[in-house]
């Protein structure tokens, strides 16, 4: 067949269509240009167009929603290590109060709304039709990463005091998605770091999500195309998340349940993923591209298939490692 854009080809696999070939991307931290929006814009699409991938997966530092609400960060600005919690922003249960709703384009939520108005000048500039889909993190998540492990314990003992949190976290991120449509943006990259069963039961993601995601959701899940739903850890309620109105599913397919095979019996949505990113940094070329076979060959189909890291690589994989997963997809 024809040779496809990365728009088209994207837009193929999301239909469930033939593909010229499967469609790939892979990310990571930049932790030493990550707080420069112009700079990261510029790196990404650098490196998306020399790699020759098919779409951009922004890359805000991990922490960017929290610290507009006190989270404390280290910013270590070198290559290998990200942005890491220095203090929690959540010391006591008087200081829920404290989080009440930001405008989106506030604070470091205003700096990656920078990032992604730059990243939609920069591309029409080369005229260049790539999908960039921006990271955005569910409520709870962003509870958690402000508040840290003790969030659970004041779930559980004062909701009355978790749940005005949640609305604040969900209303500020929904009208930062509004204005990222405004810039342009493909769709999201919508990510649920709570929704596992070593954190919470299935009926406390049910009370304190699964609502304030989809006041997320709907900001966008009509009007936007690329929209993503990541999944993230071991021992997930991976059927829970991928029913969520978007059209593609990414999780750690290659070392947590559901491999690609049993995720095709549990969605007909485009599933991500393929790439074990915890070994990707030490593997040789033959074994990417065995690797990548061996992922296609599970979901049993080239089509309704993107292959990525199950979350970020580690940001000292060398570039070969990157370039080798690249060619292995044209091949297969």
């Amino acid at each position: 067949m024809d040779k496809m854009t990365h728009r088209e080809r994207i837009q193929a696999a999301l239909a469930k269509k033939e593909v010229d070939r499967v469609p790939i991307n892979i990310w990571w931290h930049m932790p030493d240009i990550d707080q420069d929006p112009v700079n990261l814009a510029e790196t990404q699409i650098q490196l998306a167009e020399e790699y020759d991938f098919d779409f951009i997966k922004m890359m805000p530092f991990g922490n960017y929603e929290a610290s507009d609400f006190g989270l404390s960060c280290t910013y270590y600005c070198d290559k290998i290590r990200p942005v890491f919690e220095r203090k929690w922003g959540i010391q006591c249960l008087d200081d829920y109060k404290r989080v009440t709703e930001k405008p989106g384009d506030f604070g470091n939520h205003g700096k990656h709304l920078l990032f992604t108005q730059e990243m939609q000048r920069m591309l029409a500039a080369k005229k260049s039709d790539l999908p960039y889909v921006q990271t955005i993190f569910s409520p709870l998540t962003n509870l958690k990463k402000l508040a840290g492990p003790q969030l659970f314990t004041d779930m559980r003992e004062h909701p009355e005091v978790i749940k005005p949190a949640l609305e604040a976290f969900a209303a500020t991120t929904a009208d930062y998605a509004k204005k990222c449509i405004e810039a342009g943006v493909s769709g999201f990259f919508f990510a649920s770091q709570c929704s596992t069963y070593d954190l919470v039961t299935e009926e406390e993601y049910k009370e304190f999500g699964v609502p304030y995601d989809m006041k997320v959701l709907d900001a966008f899940k009509d009007t936007t195309w690329f929209n993503i739903v990541h999944i993230h850890g071991p021992n997930t309620m991976w059927k829970l998340m991928a029913d969520y109105p978007v059209n593609c599913v990414n999780w750690h397919d290659r070392w947590v349940a559901p491999d690609m095979a049993e995720a095709r019996k549990l969605t007909d949505k485009c599933l991500m993923g393929g790439i074990n990113e915890k070994l990707l940094s030490e593997m040789t070329v033959e074994e990417i591209r065995t690797h990548l076979k061996e992922a296609v060959e599970c979901a049993g189909t080239n089509r309704g298939l993107i292959l990525s890291p199950g979350c970020v690589a580690h940001t000292n994989t060398p570039a070969l490692q990157f370039m080798a997963a690249r060619v292995a997809a044209e091949n297969l």
